[in-house]
C-alpha cells in the first residue's frame, strides 16, 4: 500500500518530524544532485554520508553491501613486515611441491586436489609468516581450521621446513604402510600435525565459531588464559552454501568474538561450476555477514586495478563491477583481451572511453591474475585489520583465481576441481612462471620432481625464523594431557544402593550423579554440561543456581523466577552451556570441550544431553568429526527408546540411534537399565578417557524418562556391566525338567523381561534367566577382536560366548530398539537365537499400547519365548495360540 504521492510507507512515517522544513531541504538537495549530476552521483553521496555518520558514532543502520572494491585502499595499507621477495620464493616452492605431490600420486589413482591451494596460497603463506601463533610460545597458540582441499599446500610447507620427508609426500593418500599422509586434515590419522578435521563442508566454520566461544568460556571460568589465542577458519565460497556454515554467525557477533576470523577464498567456483553463476557471491556474503553483525573486509583486487579505479571519474567501472555476474567474470579470465574490451568495457560509452586509455597488457594483468588474494601486501593488510578489530568477529572475503599459476589449462576452468595432474610441459611452464631453478634433467624419468632449496638455504632459514618468532611450527597438535584423579566414591555409591521404593528414571539418575561429581574438589570444575534448551525436560534445572548458565555478559536482567529455589541463573563464570534450539551448536560445543586437552592443555569432561532421536540422526556427521578430532566425553541420549516417550510420535521416537552409533569406531555405546549401571559405566568411562592410560574414545549412553524403583547393585557385576552382559536374575525352576530359556534385555526393556519371567513361570511352568545387556556394541567389539585374534592363530573366546556358555535353552533378546541392535551379537551366541524389537516408525500412544503394538511387552515376550521352545519340541505348539488368546494379542 502507498501514500497519496506513490511513496512506500516507512518506519520513519510513524515518527513525529520536529522540523519538516529542514527535512524538505535535505530531500530537495538530494533531488538537485540527482538532476544535475545524475542518480549515480546522488547514490554515492548518500553512501558517503552514511559512512561518515557511522564513523561519527551516530546510531544508524549499516550498509549491508558496499561497492565491489577493496575495503582497504592501497594508500591505507600498512607497511609490510617482512621480505616480500623471500616470501614469494617460499610460496613458489610450496606451490610447486603441492602440485607435484598430487600429480605423482595420480600414478596410483589415489587422487588429490590441486586448484584450491593454488588459488589460496598467499592466504596461507601470509598467515604462517606473520600472524598464526604456534604452540611453543605463550598460551595455547592460534587454532587453524584449514580448508580440507588445500591440504597438499600445507604438506608442501611442512616438507620445506623439514617436518615431512620426500617419501612421506610420495605416500600422500597411501596410509596403510604407516608412513603416509591422509587426504585431508585428519587428526586421528596424523595427530602431530592436524588439530581440526574440516573437509566435511560446513562443519569447519560452525566448529570455529564454537571453538572461539569455548576459548572465552575457559577464560571467563578462570581455567585458562586464552587472550592470545585467535581462531582462523579458511573456507571456500561454495562451502558457504552449507547451512552449518552460517548457522552460528549471530552467536559470534552477539558474544563479540573478536578472537575469530573467517577467511573465505572467493575464487567464484565450486566443484562443478560457478558458485553464483547469475549473481555475485562476494556481495551476497558481505550482506549476510554484515547483517549478522560481523566486521567485513573485502580484498578483491590487486594493485593493477588501482590505475583503472583512478581513471573511473564517472563511476562507470564500479557500476559495471556491481552488475557483472560471477560466471561472466570467470569467463573473462579465460578469454582474450579483445573479448574483454567488447563484453566488459563495451557495456557503456564511459567504459569504452576508459578502455582506450589501457594497454592490452594492463587489461590482461587485471582480468587474468590481479586479485587481492594473490598479493601478499593486500592479504597482510586484511589480516592486520582483522586482528586489530575489537568488538566483533571479522570475515575476510578474498577474491582469487582457482588454479592460479597452474597454467591456462587449469585457471578458472569449471572442471579444475576434478583435475588431478599436470603434464610435464605444464610443469615446465609453471617452473618458468614461478622462477624456480629446476633443470630439465630432473624430468628425465618421466616424473615431476619435488623441489627444495636446501635445509640451510635462505628460504628455509627465513621460514623457520618467522615461525620461531611466532611460537613454533603450525599447524601442529600437541597433547600435554595430565591424568585426572578419580572422583570420590561417594557420588557413585549413592546410585549403587538403589532408590528403595522411590521411583527414579535413569535420566534423573545420570543427572543426579553428574551433579554430585561436579562438587568434587579435584575434578568438579572440569565438567562441562551441555544442553540444547531442554534442561528442564531432563531434570537439570537443579543445576541452574549452583553451576550457573554461561553468558559472557553475566545476568543483566532480573529473572522472572528469581524468587524460586531453582531460578534461571546466568553468570559470566557459569558452567552450563545452554545452547538454545541447536543440536549442531551443542555438538560443536562438545567437540571444543572434548578436545581441550590437546588444544589448550586443559582436560575438560563434557557431557551433552539431548533427545536421543535428535543426536546421531541429526548431527551424525559431527560425531565423526568428534571421533576424527580424538574427542572425549559423555554423549547422553535421553528420553531414549521407541516407546518410552509417550505422546510425542514418529519424529521423536528413537529406535535406531544405537545402530547408527555402532558405525563409529570411537564410540562406546551403552544402554543401561538401572541407576547403578549408569554409575559403573560413568566411573569406568572416567578411567578409560581421563586416567593414566587415557584412550581416544567417547561414550554414548541412552537413558530413559520412565520412573522405576531402582534396585541395589548385586555383588560382582561390575565387570559384566562394563563388558556388556551379566545375569541379573536367575529363574527358579518349578521342577527339575522344566523348559528353560535365557532372556537378554537392555535399557528399560529389562522391566518387560522381568515381568515375562514371572508370567512364564506362573502360567506355563517355564524357567527364564534374565540378563542385563548393558552394551550390545561392546559385546560385538569384543567378539570382532576375538575373530581377528583367531586369524592370527591365537585362541580367544568372545566374552558373550563365554558368559552364555552352557546356559540352558534358547536365547531371546529384547530391547526398545530395532532388532538389528541386539542382532549384532547373534553369530557369537551358541544357543538358538531370536530377538524382538521396535522396528518401524514410532507413534503416539501410551507406553503400554506402543509396546503391545511393537510386540515387545511382557506378554509378547512370553509368546515369543513359547514359540522358541515349541520349535525345539519343549512345549506343545498349541501353547502359542493359547497364550495369544489368554493375553489378548
Amino acid at each position: 500500500m502507498t501514500d497519496p504521492v506513490g511513496k512506500l510507507p516507512s518506519e520513519l512515517d510513524q515518527l513525529p518530524d520536529r522540523d519538516p522544513e529542514e527535512t524538505a531541504e535535505w530531500a530537495a538537495s538530494l533531488d538537485a544532485v540527482t538532476q544535475a549530476a545524475g542518480p549515480h552521483r546522488a547514490a554515492y553521496l548518500m553512501r558517503r554520508s552514511l559512512q561518515h555518520a557511522e564513523g561519527a558514532g551516530l546510531a544508524l543502520p549499516k550498509l549491508l553491501e558496499t561497492d565491489y572494491v577493496n575495503t582497504i585502499p592501497t594508500a591505507a595499507e600498512p607497511a609490510f613486515d617482512g621480505d616480500l621477495e623471500m616470501e614469494s620464493r617460499i610460496t613458489a616452492w610450496n606451490r610447486w611441491n603441492a602440485a607435484a605431490m598430487v600429480t605423482r600420486g595420480a600414478r596410483y589413482g589415489v587422487g588429490g586436489h590441486i586448484a584450491t591451494f593454488a588459488s589460496a596460497a598467499w592466504l596461507y603463506e601470509t598467515g604462517f609468516n606473520h600472524f598464526f601463533r604456534g604452540k611453543e610460545g605463550d598460551g595455547s597458540g592460534d587454532q587453524l581450521y584449514i580448508q580440507g582441499h588445500a591440504s597438499p599446500g600445507i604438506y608442501a610447507r611442512a616438507f620445506l621446513d623439514g617436518r615431512l620427508s620426500e617419501q612421506q609426500l610420495d605416500n600422500f593418500r597411501q596410509e596403510t604402510g604407516g608412513d603416509g599422509l591422509p587426504s585431508y586434515p585428519h587428526p586421528r590419522r596424523l595427530p602431530w600435525l592436524w588439530e581440526f578435521p574440516t573437509v566435511s563442508m560446513g562443519l569447519g566454520p560452525l566448529s570455529a565459531i564454537y571453538q572461539a566461544r569455548f576459548n572465552r568460556y575457559l577464560a571467563n571460568r578462570n581455567i585458562k588464559d586464552t587472550a592470545n589465542s585467535h581462531v582462523w577458519a579458511f573456507l571456500g565460497d561454495g562451502e558457504m552454501d552449507e547451512p552449518e556454515s552460517t548457522a552460528a554467525l549471530a552467536l559470534a557477533s552477539r558474544e563479540q568474538l573478536d578472537n575469530l576470523t573467517f577467511v573465505i577464498n572467493c575464487n567464484l567456483q565450486r566443484l562443478d561450476g560457478p558458485v553464483r553463476a547469475n549473481f555475485r557471491v562476494v556481495q551476497e556474503l558481505e550482506a549476510q555477514f554484515r547483517g549478522a553483525g560481523w566486521n567485513v573486509v573485502k580484498t578483491l583486487w590487486g594493485n593493477a586495478w588501482d590505475e583503472l579505479f583512478q581513471l573511473d571519474t564517472t563511476g562507470a567501472l564500479l557500476r559495471r563491477l556491481r552488475e557483472v555476474p560471477d560466471a561472466q567474470f570467470q569467463t573473462y579470465a579465460t578469454r582474450d583481451v579483445a573479448y574483454i574490451r567488447e563484453h566488459f568495457f563495451g557495456a557503456e560509452p564511459a567504459l569504452a572511453e576508459l578502455a582506450k586509455l589501457l594497454t592490452d597488457a594492463k587489461i590482461a594483468e587485471c582480468f587474468y591474475t590481479s586479485r587481492g588474494g594473490h598479493e601478499a601486501r593486500k592479504v597482510y593488510a586484511a589480516y592486520k585489520a582483522a586482528v586489530e578489530h575489537k568488538g566483533a568477529p571479522t570475515v575476510i572475503l578474498a577474491q582469487t583465481v582457482k588454479g592460479y599459476t597452474l597454467g591456462k589449462g587449469f585457471e578458472s576452468k569449471n572442471a579444475n576441481h576434478q583435475m588431478k595432474k599436470l603434464s610435464i610441459d605444464e610443469f615446465k611452464g609453471m617452473r618458468e612462471l614461478l622462477g624456480l631453478p629446476i633443470p630439465d634433467s630432473a624430468f628425465e624419468d618421466g616424473l615431476v620432481p619435488y623441489g627444495h632449496p636446501g635445509a640451510d638455504s635462505p628460504e628455509v632459514r627465513y621460514l623457520q625464523e618467522r615461525r620461531a618468532a611466532l611460537g613454533g611450527p603450525a599447524p601442529a597438535r600437541r597433547v600435554h594431557a595430565v591424568a585426572l584423579p578419580q572422583p570420590e566414591e561417594r557420588a557413585f555409591k549413592a546410585l549403587y544402593k538403589g532408590s528403595g521404593k522411590q521411583e527414579m528414571a535413569t535420566t534423573m539418575a545420570f543427572v543426579r550423579l553428574v551433579k554430585d561429581l561436579m562438587r568434587d574438589k579435584e575434578t568438579g570444575k572440569r565438567w562441562v554440561p551441555i544442553v540444547p534448551d531442554e534442561a528442564r525436560t531432563f531434570g537439570m534445572e537443579s543445576l541452574f543456581p549452583s553451576a550457573g548458565i554461561y553468558s559472557p555478559l553475566g545476568q543483566t536482567y532480573d529473572p522472572v523466577d528469581r524468587d524460586q529455589l531453582m531460578y534461571y541463573k546466568e553468570a559470566k563464570d557459569g558452567q552450563i552451556l545452554n545452547e538454545g534450539i541447536t543440536e549442531a551448536g551443542a555438538m560443536a560445543d562438545f567437540i571444543a570441550a572434548s578436545t581441550s586437552y590437546a588444544t589448550h592443555g586443559e582436560t575438560m569432561i563434557p557431557f551433552y544431553i539431548f533427545y536421543s532421536m535428535f543426536g546421531w540422526q541429526r548431527t551424525g556427521d559431527q560425531m565423526w568429526q568428534l571421533a576424527d578430532q580424538l574427542g572425549k566425553g559423555f554423549i547422553v541420549g535421553a528420553t531414549a527408546g521407541r516407546t518410552t516417550l509417550t505422546g510425542e510420535g514418529l519424529q521423536h521416537a528413537d529406535g535406531h540411534s544405537h545402530l547408527i552409533a555402532a558405525t563409529n569406531p570411537a564410540s562406546l555405546n551403552y544402554d543401561p537399565a538401572f541407576a547403578y549401571e549408569v554409575a559403573v559405566i560413568v566411573k569406568d568411562g572416567l578411567r578409560r578417557m581421563y586416567g593414566p592410560e587415557a584412550e581416544n574414545v567417547f561414550y554414548y549412553l541412552t537413558v530413559y524418562n520412565e520412573p522405576k524403583p531402582q534396585p541395589a547393585m548385586p555383588e560382582g557385576v561390575e565387570e559384566g556391566i562394563v563388558k556388556g552382559l551379566y545375569r541379573f536374575k536367575e529363574g527358579t525352576p518349578a521342577k527339575a525338567d522344566a523348559p528353560r530359556l535365557q532372556l537378554l534385555a537392555s535399557g528399560t526393556a529389562i522391566h518387560w523381561a522381568l515381568e515375562a519371567q514371572e508370567l512364564l513361570a506362573a502360567d506355563w511352568g517355564v524357567t527364564a534367566d534374565v540378563w542385563s545387556a548393558t552394551s550390545w556394541g561392546e559385546l560385538r567389539r569384543d567378539a570382532l577382536e576375538a575373530d581377528e585374534a583367531l586369524l592370527r592363530g591365537e585362541q580367544q573366546v568372545p566374552y558373550v560366548t563365554q558368559t552364555l556358555s552352557g546356559a540352558p535353552g534358547p536365547v531371546l533378546a529384547v530391547s526398545d530398539w530395532m532388532r538389528q541392535v541386539p542382532d549384532q551379537i547373534s553369530q557369537w551366541v551358541e544357543q538358538d537365537w531370536s530377538s524382538l524389537g521396535t522396528d518401524g516408525f514410532g507413534l503416539s500412544d501410551t507406553r503400554a499400547a506402543a509396546r503391545r503394538h511393537f510386540g515387545v511387552d511382557a506378554q509378547s515376550i512370553v509368546v515369543a519365548s513359547l514359540a522358541q521352545l515349541a520349535r525345539r519340541g519343549e512345549v506343545p505348539a498349541s501353547a502359542i495360540k493359547e497364550a495369544r488368546e489368554r493375553y489378548g494379542l
